[in-house]
């Protein structure tokens, strides 16, 4: 199972951290050991001093494929589910500035949380209203039609690059509004379907 995530794919996102608007994907990954489910706490990492959420809608991969074409990316995924790319921000800005990969500010144990699974039936496909809430109060709301690569556009691009199998998880990027978390803050990642807001997960930082 790989954790494929795409950086800077919400233009305003980009722009609050001074990044330049990517003309394709931008491509890192996470190892499995990132993975943070059933709405266990995150621990606050010893290397960081600030530790910042992300909160994006995450893709599962239905069926394997490489090269995937672009009339058939869309079945490519059935069900979507919200997680957060946590980050070591300091950590980060130090790794770019030296022109060194980012995998240990974004990858360490715990810097992926993942939540429940919802059917794309339940959904507008085109237009998946999503937010992330700190300690009760909205910190960021975005909607998957504000993308610069849609979700089919990123499967067609990294298929040439790696080969998509089942259980295969694709973050898809934040929208603007990230921030920093403390010790004793709670994370809320919420869905909006075609009937009701629904909430995916619950991260606490410890």
């Amino acid at each position: 199972m790989k954790i494929i995530c795409i950086g800077r794919n919400y233009a305003e996102h980009a722009k609050e951290l001074n990044n330049p608007v990517p003309s394709r994907p931008v491509v890192f990954m996470k190892p499995a050991s990132a993975l943070l489910v059933n709405n266990k706490p995150l621990y606050y990492p010893e290397f960081t001093r600030d530790l910042h959420y992300e909160v994006e809608v995450v893709l599962k991969i239905a069926k394997n494929g490489r090269h995937v074409q672009p009339e058939f990316a869309g079945g490519y995924y059935k069900e979507v589910s919200l997680g957060i790319d946590f980050t070591a921000r300091d950590l980060q800005q130090e790794l770019k500035e030296k022109g060194q990969p980012w995998e240990v500010a974004k990858g360490f144990d715990g810097s992926a949380v993942l939540g429940r699974f919802i059917s794309l039936d339940k959904l507008d496909r085109q237009a998946i209203e999503f937010e992330l809430k700190k300690n009760g109060e909205a910190v960021q709301h975005g909607n998957t039609r504000d993308m610069l690569f849609s979700f089919e556009e990123i499967i067609v691009y990294v298929s040439r690059f790696f080969k998509l199998q089942m259980g295969d998880l694709i973050f898809t990027g934040t929208p603007a509004g990230v921030g920093p978390v403390q010790i004793g803050d709670t994370l809320e990642g919420f869905i909006h379907t075609k009937t009701e807001v629904r909430q995916l997960f619950s991260c606490q930082v410890k």
